[in-house]
């Protein structure tokens, strides 16, 4: 009788220890999976926040690039009215 009340109590020990086992497991799971989205999630703000960032760049290029032609075409008419005797808007309207 002893022998079985003792098979008993350590079947129902390794029994209770499958079961936290398992728990362990799928939490363990469930918190890996939690990560990966995390991870996920972040790179792809990275993503969005280095996009929008080459786009400012890109536009604060192009307005400077347009501020500095029209500043130089100011200063080529600046220069052939002082060389041909005429106001800066004759000079650009040639």
């Amino acid at each position: 009788m002893r022998k079985i009340a003792l098979f008993a109590a350590a079947a129902g020990a390794a029994l209770t220890l499958a079961a936290c086992s398992e728990k362990t497991e799928d939490a363990a799971a469930t918190a890996a999976e939690s990560a990966v989205n995390d991870t996920e999630a972040n790179m792809e703000a990275a993503g969005d926040a280095v996009a929008d960032t080459a786009a400012d760049t890109a536009n604060a290029v192009e307005a400077g690039a347009e501020n500095a032609a029209a500043e130089a075409d100011d200063a080529a008419a600046t220069v052939e009215a002082d060389a041909q005797d005429e106001t800066a808007a004759e000079a650009k309207a040639d």
